[in-house]
């Protein structure tokens, strides 16, 4: 396992129930391996974990399961538990079925969105214009997952909302580590992202769920296509 992660600012277990620690312990390892903290093919310690976050073996076991089935991590009998390596092909495969479901996060049972989501994309607007000053891979990372999860609150249908996650997560590490390793120019790629959270601000403020669910598509197979290069 890496040594140097940062830690979450607040605790992730101290005052939370049995299925809110699970659900926090799951997105803390999730949010470590698509942030490649957790680099493909690293291995995982049960025993170091259960240690870091004060968890007893049970609930840690049910976490890396789920992650297992979410296909981040795989588990070997006898060996241990690591995370998954995922090939090219499969990115392009699972890019082409994200591009078509954006646009039904805009248009299947839809929530109207509200002032607070609006101001979330307010605040991430201002934070893609800050980093673009001194741009790291992490914090555009952190940028489009903060990004996604916010526009997911578009729609309020369960399975939709499930696919798009899985989906989403399985894909953001792997774009992470080929931008890392490719010669894209990263101010480049903050200053393209800036000027879509600025469309989608506009789309957002105007009510038109339509153009928003067409510029993240655009903005999806554009960056797909520029990865590909």
């Amino acid at each position: 396992m890496c040594a140097d992660i940062p830690k979450p600012q607040e605790p992730l277990i101290e005052g939370m129930s049995a299925r809110d620690r699970v659900d926090r312990l799951h997105d803390e390892i999730r949010s470590r391996i698509t942030l490649l903290d957790y680099p493909p093919g690293a291995k995982l310690s049960e025993t170091e974990l259960a240690e870091e976050f004060g968890v007893s073996r049970t609930p840690l076991r049910r976490v890396l399961a789920r992650l297992e089935d979410e296909g981040l991590l795989t588990s070997v009998h006898g060996v241990g538990t690591f995370v998954t390596v995922v090939d090219y092909e499969e990115l392009a495969q699972v890019y082409r079925i994200r591009k078509e479901l954006i646009l039904m996060q805009t248009s299947l049972d839809v929530v109207p969105p509200t002032p607070e989501l609006i101001d979330r994309v307010r605040e991430i607007q201002q934070r893609a214009s800050a980093i673009k000053e001194s741009p790291t891979m992490r914090a555009f990372a952190l940028l489009d997952r903060d990004m996604f999860l916010t526009l997911l609150d578009l729609t309020s249908n369960g399975p939709l909302r499930n696919i798009c996650t899985r989906l989403y997560f399985w894909t953001a590490r792997i774009w992470l580590e080929q931008v890392t390793s490719s010669e894209i120019d990263l101010s480049q790629e903050i200053d393209i992202y800036a000027n879509e959270v600025r469309d989608i601000l506009a789309a957002l403020e105007a009510g038109d769920l339509d153009a928003v669910g067409h510029l993240r598509r655009s903005h999806i197979s554009l960056s797909f296509a520029r990865m590909r290069k």
